[in-house]
């Protein structure tokens, strides 16, 4: 099954390519790899929440957002190379604006790990950071990036 056959199974729509906030692109192709850049949970042009998970946000809703970012981060690889060329998920490294006694970044992150793993199976298992920090862009909840590898 293609990796866009199992996202129709999924009822997953990726969505548009966010556009960079900065000098920067979505992606680059390096070799039979493709990284993303750093992607925001925005949906339809905008952040949904904003502020440091445990304070303005819950850690279920930052788990949601990382999910929301990590689509982005595929979007990206979809433009670039198209995502059924993806032969599988290297690493995926998250950021989560941190209030300072929150400790649950690996649970937030999750929510892009869980979502890769529904769309790629066995292929999307992957080496991950998960990240506090004390602010991101935009003073965004989470930041996703994504490492794969390609088909050669």
């Amino acid at each position: 099954m293609s990796v866009t056959d199992r996202l129709a199974e999924l009822g997953i729509t990726l969505p548009e390519v966010a556009a960079p906030v900065a000098s920067y692109v979505p992606a680059v192709r390096v070799g039979t790899q493709v990284w993303t850049s750093g992607q925001l949970p925005f949906l339809d042009g905008s952040l949904p929440a904003t502020g440091q998970v445990g304070a303005e946000v819950s850690p279920s809703e930052a788990a949601e957002y990382a999910r929301t970012a990590a689509l982005n981060a595929l979007a990206a690889i979809d433009a670039l190379v198209g995502i059924n060329n993806v032969r599988r998920v290297v690493k995926v490294v998250g950021f989560v604006a941190s209030a300072p006694d929150f400790h649950g970044q690996p649970q937030v992150i999750n929510g892009a790990s869980e979502v890769i793993g529904e769309i790629f199976g066995e292929a999307g298992i992957h080496a991950r950071s998960a990240v506090g920090v004390a602010e991101l862009p935009l003073d965004a909840p989470v930041e996703v990036e994504v490492i794969v590898e390609l088909h050669s």
